[in-house]
């Protein structure tokens, strides 16, 4: 075992190679290695697998033993001053490891398909593998400032996948918003860090602790000093996390490929946050102000996440803001002190999450082909339903990991909420209220994604913008006119087609002209099957399901799903052994100081799970209740006149729903707020200093020299050359100077 550990480095570097060769072969030999760019992919993947096993190998020896490894070599030594750099292989450690590492590869397969037709797929193999390796340091660190390094490689990493199509305007935006907003939380964690080695003189997390802890026992440090340390360490997780008030950039992120959204939502980027409060738990458990704090950010990232999915139309951002919920289950977890239970989630969610991302880029992938590379159209959930028939691989997938999501037994998510809605109780009732309200409105969002995406008809949902009724199935026009004649639709179709683009023509989304579709209309690229099959044509006429490449990953991530909330269901009585989860993270429970080993209750689990179940049945049933095609004839009565009668309450109602609806679909104005209070007060200072500079300081200087000419031109016609003429005007002078004075 200790043969095993001492070689644990390895894991981070092993994807390393492949963004490294990838450089050097664009350099050196560029034609050879876009060629064979297929390569790449297949090497990213056995790389990453061999990092996993590694890390199944390591957890393995934790289970089995409960220790923990720290391997350390010093890097700069200086006087009373030491840098050490090394790794902490902890149960921590091993379950990150394994959710970045299984993640990743799938990940990676799903890539090789979705991105073949993409001119960065090169590119975009060396950054995935880059984040790998970035997040495999983060997490393997064994100090504050190799954490901090690790965490500044995860951002540029992020920065560089978000923004991945930079051409793309709002592409552009999106990664240098992500960029600026983490900075905010980068910089507040590096002040952190700074502040604790002042405090302990340790950038080691052993020694940080203990001595942080005999300080804090033995009265001598300032609590002020050690609150504003510990609130500036967790504003790097509250950006890094997405959490209340630095979650902004989370939603626009979406604008990278959606590999790397399944990605960072699942197992790295966001995933970084709640790894590092883990890491820091037993400095935060010691400051219980701190630890109110975060439970407070955390409920209200909860509710505001909820909230803020409501209305959305665009598929991924609706994923993106259930993400941003789902973490702040996990910090609120955190705050109350459930160690175990925030990384149950951690697990569940990092599952069921990539299941949701990858099943909407396949999603994406159908519709994209349908109605143009247009990423407002083919991922805005208004334009599609009815794909159950199309692609019910996908759809089966999709709603399994919706299920699990919501709640509903026995899928992963269900085991790993249900503890944590049990456990606010104990902490506070309110925040259990908002959070069990919470799970109800999860249940609705999700399943108003799932509902939107996949049934119903495309065609009933554009009604409403042409005006008219449709008696048959006819397209919109997205390109404004099209050639030819009036063609034959096929029956069984019921979404948008793409015409023939003629780029000449205008841009008309609305166009009340429709045009029927034909089988041959459009043409697709099919992704490179083999590496030897090249640019393939066929021709679809319907949204068509994945290829294999695509779904495996989706049939792994569905069994995970399913059976991945087994780790840490505790099946056993008193004096029995414990669920395998909670016997790996013995070692660190216990350095938490935490009785989170508990036998498990039937009777209790079965009464609160009763109620769990009850509200996420419920929103599911609103939900299907507002979407479900079967109700659409329902939908021009007005549902709302079956609930409250006209009148007073009617007007109220509509008030209501309207200012959930704006609030939802607009962000809760909270971009709006910082759009006219951060971004344009910096804009006005940087306006106002601007015309100080230029006027004021700039004017003073240049009214000096102008000053000087003019008064240098003025005395040059009063010289003569003549001594007598400078000896009146002299005298003349000292003689007024007397009289004034005088």
């Amino acid at each position: 075992m200790e043969h095993t550990y001492q070689y644990a480095w390895i894991i981070p570097f092993v994807p390393l190679p492949v963004p490294v060769l990838i450089g050097v072969g664009l350099l050196l030999f560029p034609r050879a290695t876009k060629n064979l760019r297929r390569m790449w992919a297949f090497q990213s993947v056995l790389l990453l697998s061999l990092a996993m096993i590694l890390s199944i190998d390591l957890s393995i020896h934790q289970i089995n033993k409960n220790s923990i490894y720290q391997y350390v070599w010093s890097w700069i030594i200086n006087n009373d001053f030491s840098l050490e750099f090394g790794y902490l292989i902890d149960p921590l450690t091993c379950i990150m490891s394994i959710l970045i590492t299984s993640v990743g590869i799938l990940v990676l397969i799903y890539s090789d398909n979705y991105m073949s037709h993409d001119k960065g797929y090169l590119r975009f193999f060396a950054y995935m593998s880059f984040f790998s390796t970035s997040m495999l340091g983060l997490v393997t660190s064994s100090n504050l400032i190799q954490i901090y390094i690790f965490w500044e490689l995860v951002g540029m990493c992020s920065y560089l996948l978000i923004g991945f199509w930079f051409t793309r305007p709002v592409a552009a935006n999106a990664c240098q918003k992500a960029f600026v907003t983490n900075r905010v939380g980068d910089f507040g964690l590096l002040l952190g860090i700074l502040g604790f080695y002042w405090i302990t003189g340790s950038f080691e997390f052993r020694d940080l602790f203990e001595i942080f802890n005999n300080l804090i026992y033995n009265n001598e440090v300032n609590v002020l000093l050690v609150i504003l340390c510990a609130l500036l360490l967790f504003a790097g997780a509250v950006a890094k996390s997405a959490q209340f008030p630095l979650h902004v950039w989370l939603p626009d992120a979406m604008e990278g490929p959606t590999p790397i959204s399944a990605l960072i939502h699942a197992a790295t980027m966001v995933a970084a946050g709640i790894f590092l409060v883990a890491r820091l738990l037993p400095l935060f458990i010691a400051i219980p102000y701190i630890m109110n704090l975060i439970s407070l950010i955390a409920i209200i990232t909860v509710f505001l996440g909820a909230t803020l999915a409501l209305a959305q139309k665009d598929i991924k951002r609706g994923l993106a803001y259930s993400t941003m919920s789902q973490l702040g289950y996990m910090m609120l977890a955190l705050g109350m002190g459930s160690y175990r239970t925030a990384l149950f989630h951690l697990i569940t969610h990092a599952y069921s999450k990539a299941l949701l991302f990858l099943g909407s880029g396949s999603v994406i992938h159908s519709m994209e082909t349908i109605v143009g590379y247009s990423p407002d159209k083919s991922q805005n959930m208004v334009l599609m339903g009815g794909l159950t028939k199309h692609a019910p691989i996908t759809k089966t997938a999709f709603l399994l990991g919706t299920l699990s999501l919501c709640g509903i037994p026995p899928l992963a998510c269900f085991w790993s909420k249900d503890e944590i809605l049990n456990d606010s109780w104990l902490y506070s009732p309110i925040f259990a209220i908002i959070a069990w309200f919470t799970a109800g409105l999860t249940a609705f969002y999700m399943f108003r994604i799932y509902l939107l995406t996949f049934e119903g008809h495309l065609n009933a949902h554009l009604q409403n913008y042409s005006g008219k009724e449709n008696t048959s199935l006819y397209s919109i026009s997205l390109w404004g006119k099209g050639k030819g004649g009036s063609k034959t639709i096929n029956k069984n179709f019921h979404l948008l087609a793409l015409l023939k683009r003629n780029n000449n023509e205008s841009t008309s989304f609305f166009s009340k002209k429709t045009y029927r579709i034909d089988e041959n209309e459009r043409k697709l690229t099919l992704p490179f099957i083999s590496l030897i099959h090249f640019g393939k044509k066929s021709t679809y006429s319907y949204p068509y399901e994945s290829d294999n490449t695509m779904l495996f990953p989706l049939l792994v991530l569905v069994l995970f799903t399913l059976f991945s909330g087994s780790i840490g269901i505790p099946f056993n009585q008193e004096g029995m052994d414990l669920d395998i989860l909670s016997k790996w993270l013995t070692p660190s429970i216990n350095l938490l100081h935490s009785n989170s080993n508990k036998s498990l209750d039937w009777y209790e689990f079965v009464k609160d799970a009763i109620f769990s179940v009850s509200i996420a049945y419920f929103g599911i049933i609103i939900a299907c209740f507002l979407y479900k095609p079967v109700y659409s004839s329902l939908q021009n009565l007005d549902l709302i006149n079956l609930f409250v009668k006209i009148g007073p309450k009617r007007i109220l109602w509509d008030k209501i729903i309207n200012f959930i609806y704006d609030w939802s679909y607009n962000r809760g104005y909270i971009d709006s707020f910082y759009e006219k209070s951060l971004t344009g007060g910096i804009r006005g200072l940087a306006e106002l200093t601007y015309f100080f500079d230029r006027r004021i300081i700039d004017g003073i200087t240049n009214g000096v020299g102008v000053m000087s000419f003019f008064v240098g031109e003025g005395i040059k016609y009063i010289g003569g050359g003549r001594i007598s003429s400078y000896l009146f005007l002299y005298l003349s002078y000292v003689l007024i100077f007397l009289l004034i004075f005088y």
